[in-house]
């Protein structure tokens, strides 16, 4: 069945255009269904309903959270779905089984204080003062200048080229989920930001350059914008986690608070 499952993939990313991480994400869960189902089910015509309730409840013995769970039982409903699609199966071995519901959970923002506080702490000068010879103040507060004005995920604000910015007009060109290009503005505050932040970079500047580089002098990374964003929350003593998902929310939160409507709101993050 591994050779179904590569064609799922394919399907996947050339037909309906997913995103290279989600694109990961199911090929490892299915690699985990692969392996509970060796020896169970050689071909889709062994996948029932009695295969589907043994894997889950291995998963489940594993402890792992809910939404773990929901997101391996989704890939393997996905894949069966497009086995029904192409004739490769007959019958919807998930027909009858419960699936238990997603945990709800409030998204983590910050308070407009506490946005406040990691400016303060975190400012290029504040930094330079404390940490002498530490490099890159001027990159990491004009990352989160950035987040913060205009809702990025961390993903779209590692993907950005220099030439994705309009500094004069005030816009980004994003490339978001599934490959969706959208433009979203970008505030004073965080023009000021890059433009200092610019002013260090090697030059030239072309256009098809990364925006943010680390210290090797290429792209940065979601998992290191994601670790830096932890070391700014470090520095303004926070107490509980901080993360760009939270400052993306906190965006949000904050435009609402302030008077914009909903539909713009859902239209800048991307959804």
């Amino acid at each position: 069945m591994k050779l179904l499952v590569d064609q799922f993939l394919l399907h996947l990313r050339a037909q309906r255009n997913f995103a290279r991480n989600t694109i990961k994400a199911y090929q490892f869960d299915l690699g985990e269904f692969l392996a509970y189902a060796d020896g169970k089910a050689a071909a889709p015509a062994g996948m029932d309903r009695l295969l589907m309730r043994g894997y889950i409840a291995s998963i489940s013995d594993r402890k792992v959270s809910r939404n773990t769970l929901l997101r391996k039982i989704s890939a393997v409903r996905s894949f069966v779905q497009y086995l029904l699609e192409t004739g490769q199966l007959e019958t919807d071995p998930f027909d009858l089984i419960t699936i238990p519901k997603k945990e709800k959970r409030l998204p983590r923002f910050l308070t407009e204080g506490e946005v406040g506080k990691l400016q303060d702490y975190n400012s290029p000068e504040e930094v330079n003062a404390k940490e002498k010879g530490y490099y890159f103040a001027l990159r990491d507060y004009a990352l989160f200048e950035l987040v913060y004005s205009s809702g990025l995920r961390r993903s779209e604000a590692a993907g950005l080229n220099i030439g994705d910015l309009d500094l004069y007009s005030g816009f980004a060109r994003v490339m978001g989920k599934g490959s969706r290009e959208r433009l979203v503005p970008v505030g004073d505050k965080a023009l000021t930001a890059i433009r200092a932040y610019l002013e260090t970079r090697p030059k030239p500047l072309a256009h098809g350059n990364p925006l943010f580089l680390n210290h090797k002098n290429t792209r940065l990374s979601g998992a290191g914008i994601a670790l830096i964003f932890k070391k700014m929350a470090k520095r303004a003593r926070f107490a509980r986690p901080m993360n760009p998902h939270s400052v993306r929310h906190s965006f949000a939160t904050h435009m609402l608070d302030h008077g914009c409507d909903l539909k713009s709101v859902q239209e800048m993050l991307g959804h």
